[in-house]
């Protein structure tokens, strides 16, 4: 009995003030430390692709990004193709992303009710877990043949005198490209959307609701009026996720390094290339080239990223989170 007595004495006695200031420093200098590791590693990733990416730009100078010519066997490389299709795929899917992502966020966050708002967000969050393989598999099995025979004939007859649907239906393309994107940013688009909607204060909805307002222009004033600046922060990172999204996209965009003004052609977009040729790249120069590609993509997708986290920031501060 008094060695139990001794040991409840033991753990129920409460720290000194000095070890609890020691266990703060650790605390707070371990946080410190494994930020400044983070950065560390970002930029050293940068470093390492400047340092591969060097003799290409040496060699072609800022004419590296303009150039169209993409030539292995003799040396010579050119990015045009590569920036030309990232920008286009990734244009193209959002496009058809935030008209179904904005909507999926406002009947989720606005409209249906908990028992159903609650499954429905943890499915549309599922499609963020999905592979990206998964999706390049689904695209050639079951997208391309679709566009193939129904949706690119169809696009062709009704608009076919804009340069943008001409062509032969290949099925592979900036198409189907633009599309698997636009399925796989839009929960990610939906996501935050949703949680910047949730920062609107209820008093702002109920005032718009007072002086007789309808449901769609209490949304339209209240909640989409208030939250552009973080709007636009959930489409740049939805931008960020589609430039860097590298399987699918090699999968179904058919990967032919040219600049086409139609969506139905072939193309490449700059995490394609580099899935595509950096195993096979056989010259020091090629391997040179293709980094310089993944240095300008690195830097692209840091610079979008860190003004999407920016804006979303903004937001918060604003509302006082």
């Amino acid at each position: 009995m008094p060695t139990r007595l001794k040991l409840n004495k033991l753990f129920s006695r409460k720290p000194k003030r000095r070890d609890v200031h020691r266990a703060d420093r650790l605390f707070f200098y371990s946080l410190r430390a494994i930020g400044f590791l983070l950065f560390a590693l970002i930029l050293g990733i940068g470093v390492q692709l400047a340092i591969l990416a060097a003799p290409a730009l040496h060699q072609f100078g800022f004419g590296f990004l303009f150039s169209t010519q993409w030539d292995p066997v003799n040396d010579h490389f050119g990015a045009a193709p590569f920036l030309f299709g990232t920008i286009v795929s990734s244009i193209l899917a959002l496009v058809i992303s935030i008209p179904i992502s904005l909507g999926v966020a406002l009947f989720l966050g606005e409209i249906a009710p908990k028992k159903i708002a609650n499954p429905l967000s943890m499915l549309v969050e599922m499609l963020a877990a999905i592979p990206s393989v998964i999706y390049g598999l689904w695209g050639i099995f079951v997208l391309a043949p679709l566009l193939r025979t129904t949706l690119e004939p169809f696009l062709g007859k009704t608009l076919g005198f804009l340069p943008l649907f001409q062509g032969a239906p290949f099925g592979v393309g900036m198409l189907t490209a633009g599309i698997i994107l636009a399925i796989m940013i839009t929960p990610t688009i939906s996501a935050i959307a949703r949680e910047v909607f949730r920062t609107i204060p209820l008093a702002q909805r109920e005032a718009a609701r007072a002086l007789g307002a309808t449901r769609w222009e209490t949304t339209r004033l209240a909640v989409l009026g208030s939250s552009r600046l973080g709007i636009y922060g959930a489409v740049t990172l939805g931008l960020g996720r589609a430039l860097g999204e590298t399987m699918a996209v090699t999968m179904v965009i058919g990967n032919r390094n040219e600049i086409s003004a139609s969506l139905f052609a072939p193309g490449q977009t700059m995490a394609s290339v580099i899935a595509n040729e950096y195993s096979e790249a056989t010259s020091d120069l090629h391997l040179s080239a293709l980094a310089a590609i993944g240095l300008t993509l690195f830097g692209v997708s840091l610079i979008i990223n860190i003004i999407a986290r920016i804006l979303v920031r903004r937001v918060r501060i604003k509302e006082g989170g």
